[in-house]
């Protein structure tokens, strides 16, 4: 069926046929999908990355946020027109195992928690949905993803439904007050049986954040192997990932003992990263510093999944959309790099706005939010610009309608290096789809693919130029600092320089910042670049440079 975005049309049908029809929307993207290695694909080997947005459907009233403030289609075509093409939709697992729950409508819910104005604005949005059942309303949420060609992530968050997460709120880990893991088992059973033909519904999170006192080792194999076998029996076509220890920041035990699991081509594992993971550590340390740090330890800790031949799900990241907070812009610089260079698929937290109710607090303003408090406009559009050159891949099965070559590419604007038409100022940055394609040779000089012309440095604060003597000192660039994203070289007279950009996003060369360990006050954002493999063509295309030399 087509795209149902007026709430007239919905208003005027029986419960029943609704949920008849919501559950068979038509959905267009090749399914189901499956693992090659590392690489999420489709039904015919191609590569699908996952660029999702985290949509909260597991607090208190245990219907998805947002809904009282707009229409629900009009969110999950909002949602594609950002550029993701998927939804991390969380559930908490009593909505799923007790069935007192699942019967509570939507209307009752709210009453319940004493919440009249987002009831009214609920009648208002989305009347065809306020007389469902909880778990009706969630059903329906699914289908008008599906509806908007959009993929769904099923995330269990959590047991009883609430804020989450603590290590003390008795849903971290099997075994706790909330967490049996026979109840556990059962809601995963019936979830994948549910959705079992929801050709939207793409893969299914095991458990969001294991934590607290009890995590073992011992237990995570015990049990999540056993949950990954329930899901992929009852539904083999979804993906099936799994999170680690420690908040999802710890999957290092993978490296020694693998999972052994009796399917194969559906396993992908996730990873949650925030600035907070690391304390205050991206504010009062030297950001190359900790970027090298950071980026290290989560090799360790995930990121070696890769070279194992599994998918890295970055279930979780986020910043404080306010753009106040120093430590997550930071965080930010170096986390895009790191998520360009390694290709990973990923979820922004979060879509919401605002919560119906959080912490006991009504209405509550997610400052990590896409959407602004009233659900009407984008919080930040320079981070959304920033994060949507990640939403497409560089590389993977199915990508190769160009040779491999590299691609320079800029975090803090999420831009790549382009060469245009212009003697003063023939780098810019700008779109990577239009970026120029380079190689990186072992003398270490950059040079445009097709072409004879390296990158050369001419004079400090002055723009970097393209030449075709390339045997000099000025022409060979090595990623120093430990961030290793500040691309250096040497003038004539020996001065160290790094690539720079100016107030026009013109590529210059300017002295390295922050390359003292202890100066914790300076950014060194506009100097960080990183060298990318990629194998999608670019608009300018390898053509196009060769055609310009003449």
């Amino acid at each position: 069926m087509g795209r149902l975005r007026s709430n007239f049309h919905l208003y005027f049908l029986s419960p029943l046929l609704l949920i008849f029809l919501l559950i068979t929307s038509v959905f267009t993207v090749s399914q189901p999908l499956s693992t090659d290695s590392r690489w999420i694909v489709d039904e015919s080997g191609k590569r699908i990355k996952l660029a999702c947005v985290n949509w909260p459907a597991h607090l208190e009233v245990v219907v998805a946020e947002g809904l009282s403030m707009k229409p629900l289609d009009a969110i999950s075509a909002e949602i594609l027109d950002m550029g993701f093409n998927c939804v991390r939709l969380t559930w908490p697992l009593f909505l799923f195992t007790n069935d007192t729950l699942a019967s509570v409508t939507v209307k009752q819910s709210f009453k319940n928690l004493g919440l009249v104005e987002s009831s009214a604005g609920f009648q208002a949005n989305n009347p065809s949905l306020i007389n469902l059942t909880l778990i009706n309303a969630y059903q329906a949420v699914v289908a008008s993803l599906a509806r908007n060609d959009v993929m769904v992530i099923l995330d269990n968050h959590i047991s009883k439904p609430g804020w989450c997460c603590s290590n003390f709120d008795d849903n971290g880990f099997f075994g706790d007050k909330y967490f049996n893991p026979d109840t556990w088992i059962k809601g995963l059973t019936k979830v994948a049986t549910t959705f079992n033909g929801t050709k939207n519904v793409v893969g299914m999170g095991l458990r969001n954040e294991l934590r607290g006192p009890k995590q073992n080792i011992n237990d995570w194999y015990r049990y999540m192997q056993k949950g990954a076998e329930v899901v992929h029996a009852a539904n083999p076509n979804v993906l099936v990932i799994l999170s680690g220890l420690k908040f999802d920041n710890d999957l290092s035990f993978l490296n020694s003992k693998p999972v052994n699991l009796s399917y194969s081509n559906k396993t992908v594992f996730e990873l949650h990263w925030y600035s907070f993971t690391d304390g205050t550590a991206w504010q009062s340390g030297n950001p190359n510093r900790v970027c090298g740090q950071v980026v290290d330890e989560t090799m360790k800790r995930a990121t070696f999944l890769l070279e194992q031949g599994y998918p890295l799900f970055v279930s979780e990241f986020g910043v404080d959309m306010r753009g106040i907070s120093v430590n997550d812009h930071r965080f930010l610089n170096c986390f895009v790099g790191w998520a360009a260079e390694f290709d990973v698929d990923w979820a922004l937290w979060a879509l919401t706005g605002s919560y119906y109710l959080r912490e006991g607090v009504i209405g509550l303003d997610e400052t990590y939010g896409v959407y602004n408090w009233n659900w009407c406009g984008a919080r930040n559009t320079s981070i959304l610009q920033k994060l949507s050159v990640l939403q497409s891949p560089f590389r993977g099965p199915g990508y190769s309608e160009a040779r491999q070559h590299k691609i320079l590419f800029h975090p803090m604007t999420g831009l790549c290096v382009r060469r245009i038409l212009s003697l003063p100022k023939p780098l810019v940055l700008g779109s990577c789809s239009d970026a120029s394609a380079w190689s990186y040779t072992p003398q270490k000089t950059l040079t445009i693919k097709g072409t004879y012309f390296c990158l050369q440095a001419d004079q400090l604060g002055q723009p970097a130029k393209l030449g075709i003597i390339c045997g000099s000192d000025s022409s060979k660039w090595e990623a120093i600092s430990d961030s290793k994203m500040h691309l250096s070289t040497k003038l004539e007279d020996g001065t160290s320089v790094c690539l720079d950009i100016d107030s026009e996003k013109s590529i210059v060369t300017n002295s390295c910042k922050c390359l003292d360990n202890k100066n914790n006050t300076c950014d060194p954002g506009s100097q960080w670049f990183k060298i990318i493999d990629s194998t999608r063509r670019t608009n300018l295309g390898l053509r196009s440079e060769k055609c310009s030399q003449e």
